[in-house]
């Protein structure tokens, strides 16, 4: 159902951004990462992009057509995350993160929705939208913004058949899975921590043609963390 589709990826080049490339080549789709680190999987295909910057968004999107000949699908995978008191987070460091996280996802659907003629929008939110740990206030909002914005270009992107949905992972290990304790499994109902790859699964299942009736949703991916209640004991 992938097959010679037109995927974006921002982020792509590594942890997450780069498990969901894959899963689409594999796919048998024509896949493009926009990032600022070229792949080492030479059978994608790369478009050095500064997501924080309108001009090259509106280049990835306009060379991906003229090479390409379409825009299928749109992942917007591009993130920041920064751990800095809010006394001290300077208005610099969050545009950094609101613009990487936040804008950047607007600017990519609003360019690529002109070439597209149907399909799928899915962007990374994340579960620190709803709960947070010490001095993430930006990423926090960031996410938070990804959320609200989803179901708003759902409606306005509408007519044109195009579905937009947002995923939030928790606990995705992109570094060292096998270096995990098991107390790192064990916290999760799912009694594991989570993998690029189950993020991917989702991408999939969100921009399958077959799903269409599912828009404007956030889907919780995180091993039923956000489930549990905590106490101390």
């Amino acid at each position: 159902m992938f097959k010679n589709k037109v995927v974006i990826v921002t982020g792509g080049a590594q942890g997450i951004g780069r498990a969901i490339a894959q899963k689409y080549v594999e796919q048998g789709a024509v896949v493009i990462v926009a990032d600022l680190q070229e792949p080492a999987d030479t059978t994608m295909h790369f478009i050095r992009t500064d997501v924080k910057s309108e001009q090259e968004i509106q280049a990835l999107m306009a060379q991906t057509v003229e090479q390409f000949g379409s825009i299928d699908i749109l992942i917007n995978n591009a993130g920041k995350f920064v751990v800095t008191s809010p006394t001290e987070l300077s208005l610099e460091v969050w545009d950094d993160v609101l613009n990487t996280n936040l804008r950047s996802a607007f600017l990519c659907a609003r360019e690529a929705s002109k070439y597209m003629k149907g399909g799928a929008i899915v962007s990374m939110a994340s579960t620190r939208a709803f709960q947070s740990e010490l001095y993430t206030e930006a990423y926090a909002a960031s996410k938070g913004g990804i959320i609200a914005l989803t179901h708003a270009l759902a409606a306005s992107f509408a007519k044109q058949r195009i579905t937009v949905n947002c995923i939030s992972p928790g606990w995705i290990e992109t570094q060292n899975y096998e270096g995990l304790r098991a107390i790192d499994h064990e916290q999760h109902l799912s009694r594991r921590v989570g993998k690029p790859e189950d993020i991917a699964q989702a991408c999939l299942y969100l921009t399958n043609p077959e799903n269409n009736f599912i828009t404007g949703t956030n889907i919780i991916i995180d091993g039923g963390m956000t489930k549990k209640m905590l106490y101390e004991e």
